[in-house]
């Protein structure tokens, strides 16, 4: 398990990428940015690493505020949106929030074919998705 690799940073502390990980976590405040250092998310092996990373970083917090930015993901797998619905439901579970951000035209084109647009609170960049997270109502 790779819960330690997440322990939280100081506000604003950026982590380096995780041994051979395809993730970059970021803090502000209580918010965990989760950013992709490869362009493909693709490969079956690197779907199940965020997948786990992922659980870990939900599992960390009582209640999970997280960012995804997909800036400069270029291709995107079934199976890694799988991952994606997986880790909204357990946000939800810890009366979590999660936003995603920075999603490519071709690839928010897949989300809204599957209808997903409809499931994530999805933002243009981070900062507005740090705003609707900052937000009284909580967004």
């Amino acid at each position: 398990m790779v819960l330690e690799s997440f322990a939280s940073p100081e506000p604003g502390e950026r982590l380096a990428p995780l041994g051979a990980s395809s993730l970059k976590l970021t803090r502000e405040g209580d918010v965990s940015i989760v950013e992709f250092t490869n362009r493909k998310i693709l490969d079956e092996v690197n779907i199940m690493e965020i997948g786990d990373q992922l659980s870990a970083l939900v599992q960390a917090a009582m209640r999970p505020k997280i960012i995804i930015c997909f800036q400069g993901v270029d291709h995107l797998s079934s199976a890694a949106l799988g991952v994606f619905i997986t880790i909204s439901s357990k946000v939800k579970a810890r009366d979590g929030q999660l936003r995603l951000c920075s999603i490519n035209p071709q690839i928010y084109e897949v989300f809204l074919i599957t209808k997903l647009n409809k499931m994530f609170r999805i933002y243009p960049t981070i900062k507005e998705s740090l705003e609707s997270l900052k937000a009284p109502s909580g967004g």
